[in-house]
């Protein structure tokens, strides 16, 4: 397929979609009204797996409105694909619509910041989309970043043993972008040569506004075996302008059959890299401008990972109380873990030292807070996890139509089912009622801390029912399994040098209490959830607040913006604890046994 006929297609696309968006429903939220006298007003982006978000926070970082828009996804077996089209498009729409239910102008806002899915994105040499789908439909231009195509690959980069792997956990995961590159150069040879450019879904936002190619630390770092330390010594975070990408590994690449990437200087996949947060180019384009609504030259900030801006949006979110010293102690950040909880969970937290945790990604230098190591765990299912298990019970359709006639979620109506039973049955607390229901949630492989990418979903348990109330039962066994996957990423994290006693929560699970208190319950730890919901969304405004200059640095940014809301502590009971321990030790052996199972199997078929 010619580029010509990739870049006629894309018009086509373009207009059909600007048509197409013009009637399309955006899902708009405010949290107060404006105030009459405005200060400074920062917008942040974020592109999620299903929809492009955007939201407007003032300069005491509260939310004064928020809108989103439905993205495409293409999903075909193991590959799932997205259009950098279609997201831009509905960036532009969520933009537009949070400015206009905060009352807004476009040239009052002023700053702006990106986040998304750390997804690969496939431009040429003029800036138009090159298809990486088998279906070679150039709109089709985005590896989602739970696309799973390339295990193959990852396992072979894996036996290299390169030292960069060292700081992903010792194994890259099918969901960073090396594997998949490598799946794209040995499968689609004229895409591999028609590609200009690679870029992480964040950073061709940025680049896609304002015309600068530097990529952020965060994405390079954490899903491009990128190095990040090479720059501790010369660089820091107020004059990181224009360094020069000194971190890549070019044995590696050539090692694993990519040595193509490190030619004119990695000009490829990043031939400048800056901090979180760093100003990019003269801010928005005209054009970019244009189309989001908004002024000439606003700032825009170098972008984050979404679960990495989620990060950024609450690590700092503490009860006042924690406040009573005036002096700011470097080290009670690294006591906290951030859980982001959406379609996927990471579990973020960072270090004044670099600690080495097998199967956790990382050590990461200056991916998410600038000068501080990242950790990052992670489950690469969780929401959807949820949704699968409820979604595909034959009880379910009717459940969602008693949700909808009350406008609650179907997640508010199963909780209050599971109250009711727990009444019936007389149950002394709740998460007794799955003593006999066992689940592990590995339905997209374990990401950490076990890094087993073909490890599957388990459930023990099972009856012929196929009442309301066994899904209710099956949802909080799912919320549990989960919960006890956290409590396994934060005991290995600690048994390794972290000292994590403290959870901040944020993302769409997070709104769920259930799950919230369980996971409390599970691991012992209380949760502080932050007073703006749109956590992810913050983060990315953090980035254009720091780029405007309106605060010097990502965390004095996040010291004044964050804000508490919320806290949730584990229970008292003796009891729970005891119950916990013992279904987590069921949780543990699940594993074990599937092990156990795949080698009788192997052997079988030997």
């Amino acid at each position: 397929m010619s580029g010509a006929y990739q870049r006629r297609d894309k018009r086509a696309f373009l207009d059909s979609h600007n048509h197409h968006r013009h009637f399309s429903a955006v899902e708009m939220t405010t949290a107060a009204p404006p105030p009459a006298a405005r200060g400074s007003i920062f917008l942040g982006v974020d592109v999620g797996t299903g929809s492009a978000r955007a939201g407007l926070f003032d300069d005491n970082g509260r939310l004064l409105g928020s809108a989103s828009c439905p993205i495409q996804i293409w999903k075909d077996g193991d590959c799932v694909e997205q259009s950098s089209t279609d997201i831009w498009l509905a960036i532009c729409t969520a933009v537009k619509a949070a400015c206009s239910l905060a009352n807004v102008s476009g040239d009052e806002v002023t700053s702006l910041g990106f986040s998304a899915t750390c997804s690969l994105v496939a431009i040429d040499d003029e800036g138009e989309p090159v298809t990486v789908s088998w279906s070679g439909d150039p709109r089709r231009n985005v590896i989602v970043w739970m696309d799973h195509r390339a295990v193959k690959q990852a396992d072979r980069i894996n036996s290299s043993k390169s030292p960069v792997l060292e700081y992903c956990g010792g194994a890259v995961s099918p969901e960073m972008e090396p594997p998949k590159l490598l799946w794209v150069k040995e499968n689609l040879q004229e895409s591999w040569s028609l590609a200009f450019r690679w870029m992480d879904l964040s950073d061709w936002l940025s680049y896609r506004a304002t015309g600068d190619d530097t990529r952020s630390l965060c994405t390079i770092v954490c899903k491009w075996t990128y190095l990040g330390h090479a720059h501790m010594h010369q660089n820091n975070e107020i004059d990181s302008r224009d360094m020069e990408a000194r971190g890549w590994d070019d044995d590696f690449w050539e090692e694993i059959g990519l040595g193509d990437l490190v030619d004119g200087h990695h000009s490829k996949i990043g031939r400048s890299v800056a901090f979180p947060g760093h100003a990019l180019g003269s801010g928005l384009t005209p054009d970019a401008a244009k189309e989001l609504g908004l002024a000439a030259g606003t700032p825009v900030g170098t972008s984050l990972i979404d679960a990495h801006a989620g990060g950024v949006g609450v690590m700092e979110s503490v009860p006042m109380a924690d406040f009573a010293s005036e002096e700011v102690d470097e080290e009670a950040i690294c006591h906290r873990m951030v859980l982001v909880c959406g379609t996927s969970t990471c579990h973020m937290a960072i270090s004044k030292n670099k600690l080495f945790i097998p199967g956790v990604w990382g050590p990461f230098w200056s991916a998410m807070v600038p000068q501080y190591w990242l950790t990052e765990g992670g489950q690469s299912a969780t929401g959807a996890v949820l949704d699968y298990i409820i979604e595909n019970h034959v009880a379910s359709p009717l459940l969602a139509n008693r949700a909808a006639s009350r406008s609650i979620s179907i997640f508010e109506l199963l909780n209050e089912i599971l109250e009711t039973l727990k009444q019936e049955v007389g149950s002394s607390f709740l998460a007794a009622l799955t003593r006999d229901i066992h689940i592990l949630p590995d339905f997209h492989g374990n990401r950490s801390p076990i890094a087993d990418p073909i490890s599957k979903g388990m459930i023990c348990g099972l009856t012929l029912d196929t009442s309301e109330k066994q899904l209710a039962l099956l949802y909080l066994a799912t919320l549990q399994g989960i919960a006890y996957g956290t409590r396994h990423i934060i005991e290995h994290c600690n048994a390794h040098g972290h000292k994590i006693d403290t959870l901040l929560a944020c993302g769409g699970l997070s709104k769920n209490s259930l799950f919230i208190q369980e996971q409390a319950d599970i691991t012992g730890y209380p949760i502080v959830l932050p007073r703006e919901n749109e956590s992810v969304l913050l983060g990315a405004a953090i980035l254009g607040a720091v780029a405007s200059k309106k605060h010097p640095t990502v965390q004095d940014a996040m010291r004044a913006l964050n804000a508490a809301g919320q806290v949730v502590y584990p229970s008292k009971d003796p009891k729970v604890k005891k119950y916990h321990d013992a279904k987590y030790r069921i949780f543990r052996d699940l594993y074990a046994q599937q092990l156990s199972q795949r080698s009788i199997m192997k052997d079988a078929l030997s």
